[in-house]
């Protein structure tokens, strides 16, 4: 028979911590047809989606316009900008827009790589209204050969100075250029779709390291930008064989991601195997690197950690020599050195700065206090429980008298040890600043005057 009072609890549990969604609401929505029609073949039929990410660009600039007006939902996005204007090439005038996401574009650029260039009376003499014309002289006889005017070729090669340009001819291509900080031209009578590079969002500057302090050694950490990052290592490495490719990782997200290796000298098998397994991530998005670590690893039902993380570039500089890899998200300060072994979590960035006496030295240190803080627990309660004849008189007396108070078995209280230190690391994480070290010392002191 099930208790009641069990019930109430589980649904009290239930109501805190999980989600339901309503389903009475105040307002209505349509019902559509569901009828089945028997002339249309379902299976094949392709979702509206997936034909709206593969649409090409349209010749018509109307529709075109409506189009990523509709796709960005202009009409209630505040800061999706759209710039229409009109350009005039050899005595003929165009018709143009272009879009971008304000806050995420350099304003200054754009006036000067783009529409300074575009709206300016453009008077090319290479060009004549309908065709170029250059003349050949061949024994006394004048050959004029002719080309067609290309609209497209001209403004790709004469029209924008900006370095970073490129053509996109599906709506999907040129919207996650828009999403990724880029700014989209559109002219009239082009079924085509220029992509230009000029990102000008703000982000934060280099700084020294917060987690990983060392006093010899570089001053410098990762920063929340991909590109940044990457210009980090390369100036550490500066080798032609230091390859950073990019992918994208979740198909709402887009996230890029950036894998580092040493071509002459990464395993290619490993390469492969990392390049696998990020291409067949089926997931919708990855905000951190903490997140990728948990999908990429072997194990994750594994408690112990699989791949090293790091947030300094002379670290990743030095494992990527070593034949490593190292994966870096866009959004996150911290890159991920995939293999990792033990000896990894006991190695420190000021290591390679010492004698190699000292350096080993240390990492034994950093082993032996692996070693007690792993197992002192385990050997306090099993002596003081079942091996008693092992400690020295005197000091079994002591524990004997100390806990002759104490209502709580050795091990409850070796619980309870472990549970306030992590609740006073997540008071110092989570507190406020200006509070959290005072609820840190009061605990620190309570904890003593317990164990005294």
């Amino acid at each position: 028979m099930i208790n009641p009072s069990k019930n109430k609890f589980k649904n009290l549990l239930k109501k805190i911590f999980v989600y339901e969604p309503k389903n009475d609401y105040f307002f209505t929505i349509p019902e559509e047809s569901n009828e089945y029609e028997p002339n249309i073949n379902y299976e094949n039929q392709q979702p509206e989606n997936e034909k709206l990410e593969k649409q090409e660009i349209y010749s018509n600039l109307d529709v075109n316009l409506e189009f990523m007006k509709s796709k960005f939902s202009v009409l209630i996005n505040a800061d999706i900008i759209i710039r229409e204007f009109n350009l005039t090439i050899q005595g003929k005038t165009y018709s143009a827009f272009i879009m971008y996401i304000d806050g995420m574009v350099n304003g200054t650029d754009i006036n000067d790589f783009i529409l300074k260039p575009l709206m300016q009376k453009n008077k090319d003499t290479f060009y004549n209204n309908t065709e170029t014309q250059k003349v050949a002289i061949t024994k006394n006889i004048s050959v004029k050969r002719s080309k067609h005017f290309n609209l497209e070729d001209y403004i790709y090669s004469s029209l924008m100075p900006q370095n970073n340009l490129e053509k996109s001819t599906t709506f999907k291509e040129i919207s996650d250029a828009i999403n990724l900080g880029n700014t989209a031209l559109f002219i009239d009578t082009l079924n085509i779709a220029f992509n230009i590079e000029l990102k000008g969002f703000e982000k934060r500057s280099i700084s020294p390291p917060q987690n990983e302090i060392v006093v010899r050694g570089a001053q410098e950490a990762f920063v929340e930008n991909l590109r940044t990052n990457t210009s980090l290592i390369r100036r550490i490495i500066n080798d032609e064989n230091l390859i950073i490719e990019q992918v994208k990782v979740g198909k709402i997200t887009k996230t890029p991601v950036a894998i580092c290796y040493m071509k002459n000298i990464t395993n290619d098998n490993l390469v492969n195997e990392a390049k696998y397994r990020l291409n067949n991530l089926d997931l919708d998005g990855i905000i951190s690197s903490g997140q990728l670590e948990q999908l990429i690893e072997d194990s994750p039902k594994v408690l112990f950690p699989q791949t090293l993380s790091t947030e300094r570039p002379d670290k990743v500089g030095n494992y990527l020599l070593e034949g490593r890899i190292a994966i870096i998200v866009n959004g996150s300060p911290y890159a991920l050195i995939v293999p990792a072994i033990f000896i990894d979590f006991l190695s420190s960035p000021e290591d390679i700065n010492l004698k190699y006496q000292y350096g080993n030295l240390l990492r034994i240190l950093r082993f032996i206090a692996f070693i007690i803080t792993l197992l002192t627990p385990a050997f306090y309660v099993a002596i003081t429980y079942y091996h008693e004849e092992l400690l020295p008189t005197e000091l079994l007396f002591a524990i004997a008298s100390s806990r002759e108070t104490v209502p709580f078995s050795i091990l409850f209280e070796l619980l309870i040890m472990e549970l306030s230190f992590e609740l006073i690391r997540e008071a110092i994480l989570r507190v406020p600043s200006p509070i959290g070290p005072t609820i840190r010392n009061c605990w620190c002191i309570n904890i003593g005057r317990s164990c005294c």
